[in-house]
């Protein structure tokens, strides 16, 4: 091997990666410590960026709409501030109707969970008076005359003044953490209006910078990419915001037909949490179900079923569709990447891993595609129904399988014309 710089720089490079590599592996404590405050420095920008993505998207339909408007400052800060101004409309619409109801609905709570309990402990007694074999069996297996009451009473006064005392600390501690959140989020706001009111400037520097470094093809993959990546997610918030949407208004809708109370509250309720793909609404279920099972025990059992009749309406027919089609994905894989994102990072993988599947998906799909074409394959045997192929391992048993017959007849004969 010829010994000149671009060799010499190999070398040295390589040896730089390795020595970098050994005190990664070495330093994990190191690294993690340095990762986490690099991660609380950092994450407000990262937050603002993510905002930033999220009011994009009204924000393109906001500004088409004010496409007369020739100035570009002022078109973009009146689409920044019209829509600001409709997402705290609806944020405010959401807490002017979750407040009153939450209200009563903790009034009648108060008024029936007594009565409520009350009626449990009967029914308890009912069917153990029923069933005295279960009461005697309890009372065998429970001794209540052991208990020592006085030391339960100094236990939970031990567990009273030691909870008083985390209270206090994690109280102190929370208003810090709160002084720092505000923070944070003033930081992460503003950042989000600079990113909204110089995208395109932003973009352009990073294809600047881009391009600067990698070979112009390999950049122009990238860009390519990224742009396929940012239509996938804005699709993928406009179709989960509109499939929430829906959702909340069958139970609108089916829950009057059936008289059910609190119908406003569950059906925000369950419109809110539907936004956390498939699995949010029944968080949603939960919650309502809790309430109406207060109000009445019945109820509660068929609002579960008509629960899980509309969920399995929306959750097979409309979710695939609505979301599954806005990112370009079928429904199959939309299923399979909420599983695998919610194993692996809760609720925040899922909202990422749909998006983020839909672009390998597409990726995948194109480069399957220029391989078979370079590669020259057949176009009936990539169909539906492809014809019949031969197997060459098959073949290869049957043409064993003749010279084996062949050589025991030849054997055979000769063995005879020896005996002859």
């Amino acid at each position: 091997m010829e010994l000149n710089k671009k060799t010499l720089r190999t070398l040295i490079l390589g040896a730089a990666g390795c020595i970098v590599l050994y005190w990664l592996l070495h330093e994990t404590a190191k690294i993690t410590t340095f990762l986490r405050g690099a991660w609380a420095i950092l994450s407000p920008f990262f937050i603002g960026a993510a905002i930033a993505f999220v009011l994009n998207v009204p924000m393109r339909a906001v500004e088409r709409r004010l496409s007369k408007i020739r100035k570009d400052g002022f078109r973009r800060a009146l689409a920044i501030f019209i829509t600001l101004v409709i997402i705290l409309l609806v944020l405010a619409g959401i807490v002017c109707l979750l407040i009153p109801q939450v209200g009563k609905t903790v009034e009648t709570l108060v008024e029936k969970l007594p009565v409520f309990f009350n009626n449990s402990v009967e029914s308890i007694k009912a069917f153990l008076d029923k069933h005295p074999e279960l009461s005697e069996m309890i009372q065998e297996n429970i001794d209540l005359s052991s208990i020592d009451r006085e030391s339960l009473i100094q236990k939970a006064v031990d567990l009273i003044s030691d909870s008083l005392y985390i209270v206090v600390d994690r109280g102190f501690s929370a208003v810090v953490g709160i002084g720092n959140g505000v923070f944070d989020a003033v930081i992460s706001f503003v950042f989000a209006l600079y990113c909204l009111a110089r995208k395109e400037i932003l973009a352009r520097q990073f294809r600047r910078l881009l391009y600067s470094l990698v070979p112009e093809k390999a950049g122009d993959e990238v860009v390519r990419v990224l742009r396929m990546t940012n239509k996938t997610f804005s699709n993928f918030i406009s179709g989960q915001c509109l499939d929430a949407f829906i959702l909340g208004l069958m139970f609108a809708v089916c829950m009057p037909i059936f008289r059910m109370p609190y119908t406003p509250l569950v059906s925000v309720v369950i419109a809110i949490t539907a936004l956390v793909p498939i699995v949010g609404a029944f968080a949603g279920c939960v919650i309502g179900a809790f309430f109406i099972m207060v109000d009445n025990p019945l109820m509660a059992v068929w609002f579960v079923v008509m629960f899980l009749i509309l969920q399995q309406i929306e959750g097979n027919l409309i979710y695939p569709k609505v979301v599954g089609t806005s990112v370009g994905l079928p429904g199959m894989w939309v299923l399979l990447a909420l599983s695998v994102g919610g194993g692996l990072m809760g609720v925040g993988g899922m909202l990422l891993m749909i998006p983020l599947t839909s672009v390998l998906y597409a990726l995948t799909r194109e480069f399957a595609d220029k391989r078979l074409k370079k590669r020259n394959i057949d176009p009936d045997k990539l169909m539906d129904h492809p014809p019949e192929l031969k197997s060459g391992f098959r073949e290869n048993r049957e043409k064993r399988k003749k010279k084996f017959e062949l050589q025991k007849l030849l054997k055979k004969q000769k063995q005879n014309q020896e005996d002859e």
